[in-house]
């Protein structure tokens, strides 16, 4: 009995925590306790109080166990590296191996035309007499040419007619359908340029894929003196290790500046004109195939390093004599994935086969990659269908970066050179980069890429009830509603104990008393 205090009854227990606990009202059950409606009346509003106590602590742990996130905003100014810049001609070239499919790709399209719109165009229009580009040694390779390769007559041009409000309208479009020549897909446009241009962008790229994997296109292709007369960052020339080479199966010869973004050289320490990225490029149409892109000039796109620039969803065009010049501002969202949301470091999470070896990024990727080349059209226009049916959970499969940089981008044009001054450019640019060409109409541009400013954003995702939070409103709900402390709680479980020990010890009693009689 030194070390436990033992009561006669529960009713001295309970006299005895309510005249001596922490937590407010509750001494008012017991003196009050001659006048039965006070005592009811405290006992109702106490118990009131716990069920509103409870309720509260239940909608917290469900806002809580909803992990839901606040959008923190920063701005930060620090020198950073200059972004990744990729510039395509937009001149797909002719290559030799693939000569003969070519030019039967250009008869087709003559063919289809004629038949659609009765217009007999020429074998000039389509670039059939022109000089291809000469790759080196193909003795090891062999002609292409002569290969079992087919173009698919199935995959042909059709015009449709439909009645709608009364009225006749006439669309182009085409059939595919899959191997086995079921489940075909139609395609009709609006316009029949639409229709002749992606039609013959099928045919072309099916063209393409029938270039041997041992052949680096690369190396037939141009050199980057061909395309960049000039290049200046931050008022230094560039180096040959600033930039890589690719092909893009549509807009031909591209190259990209400070890719990996790991180069000091890149490191942008003043905003404005002056230290940005300038380039004098190419912009003619020697090789220019009509019936694959519709405008002549250089194509442009602003990303992140180690990123796979998607040149026919994003990017911009570079007209040809004119002088652009492009203002960028840098933001980053950084998100926290796990339980508040979707996202991914790397993709190595992703359960969805990834078709390049970069960072990664959101794009719809499917299956139709591994399939016969005919039959992969015929699987990326369903799919594609689909997804503009809204019938793909692609945000499920492909979640967001957890870090990414945007770019904001603002363009200012002017004509280059001006009519005074385009002599002696061009002069300089004959004697100083080989520029040899005698055209009278403009094909060359000029393009700035600069920061505007050293300032960026940053947008940062944050837990709203963060577990420290969380023990705060509770203490502050319990203090609302019975105004006491943590120690209360621990009175509450000291009764809750005293409870237990007295019931076993009268349980023990009884025990006892029973076998004493017995």
């Amino acid at each position: 009995e030194g070390l436990i205090e033992f009561y006669d009854s529960f009713k001295d227990m309970f006299e005895f925590f309510c005249k001596n606990t922490t937590i407010h009202g509750t001494i008012r059950l017991v003196c009050s306790d001659s006048n039965r409606m006070k005592t009811a009346f405290w006992t109702l509003l106490l118990l009131s109080s716990f069920g509103m106590l409870y309720w509260q602590f239940a909608l917290m742990f469900s806002q809580y166990w909803a992990y839901p996130v606040v959008l923190t905003m920063s701005m930060h100014s620090e020198p950073k590296m200059f972004p990744a810049i990729t510039i395509c001609n937009l001149d797909p070239y002719r290559f030799e191996l693939v000569s003969e499919h070519l030019v039967q790709l250009d008869r087709m399209a003559e063919e289809s035309i004629t038949f659609l719109y009765g217009i007999n165009t020429s074998a000039r229009l389509f670039h059939m007499n022109d000089r291809n580009i000469h790759v080196k040694d193909l003795s090891n390779i062999g002609n292409l040419s002569r290969s079992s390769f087919k173009l698919s007559q199935n995959f042909s041009l059709l015009r449709t007619t439909d009645l709608r409000s009364g009225k006749k309208h006439s669309s182009v479009g085409f059939r595919l359908c899959n191997a086995t020549g079921g489940n075909c897909f139609y395609k009709t446009y609006s316009s029949g340029m639409d229709a002749i241009l992606e039609w013959y962008r099928f045919h072309y790229m099916n063209i393409m894929s029938q270039l041997p994997v041992i052949i680096n296109i690369s190396d037939h292709e141009e050199q980057i003196e061909d395309m960049v007369y000039s290049c200046q960052y931050d008022g230094e020339p560039c180096r040959p290790s600033d930039y890589v080479h690719f092909h893009h199966p549509v807009f031909g010869s591209c190259y990209t500046f400070n890719s990996k973004g790991t180069d000091p050289f890149w490191t942008a320490t003043k905003p404005g004109i002056p230290y940005g990225l300038s380039l004098i490029l190419r912009a003619e149409q020697k090789d220019h195939i009509p019936l694959l892109s519709t405008v002549a000039g250089v194509k442009v796109m602003i990303h992140n390093h180690n990123q796979t620039p998607f040149l026919e969803h994003e990017g911009f065009d570079i007209r040809p004599g004119i002088a652009t010049t492009i203002g960028i501002q840098q933001d980053e969202v950084n998100r926290l994935g796990g339980n508040y949301g979707k996202c991914t470091t790397n993709g190595d999470d992703v359960n969805v086969k990834l078709l390049y070896n970069n960072s990664y990024t959101l794009q719809v990727l499917g299956e139709c990659w591994l399939r016969p080349q005919l039959t992969q059209g015929h699987c990326f226009y369903q799919l594609y269908s689909r997804l503009r049916n809204h019938h793909l959970n692609c945000f499920d499969q492909c979640p967001k970066p957890c870090r990414e940089s945007l770019y904001k981008v603002s363009a200012g044009t002017a004509k280059w050179p001006s009519a005074k001054s385009q002599d002696w450019v061009r002069q300089a640019l004959r004697h100083q980069n080989g520029y040899n060409s005698t055209s009278n109409r403009s094909d060359i541009a000029k393009v700035t890429i600069f920061y505007q400013q050293l300032n960026y954003q940053s947008v940062n995702e944050s837990p709203l009830l963060t577990e420290n939070l969380l023990l705060s409103s509770m203490g502050s709900q319990w203090s609302l509603w019975f105004g006491s402390s943590v120690l209360s709680v621990v009175e509450m479980f000291e009764l809750l104990i005293d409870t237990l020990v007295l019931s076993l010890l009268f349980c023990y009693q009884r025990l006892r008393a029973k076998k004493t009689l017995r």
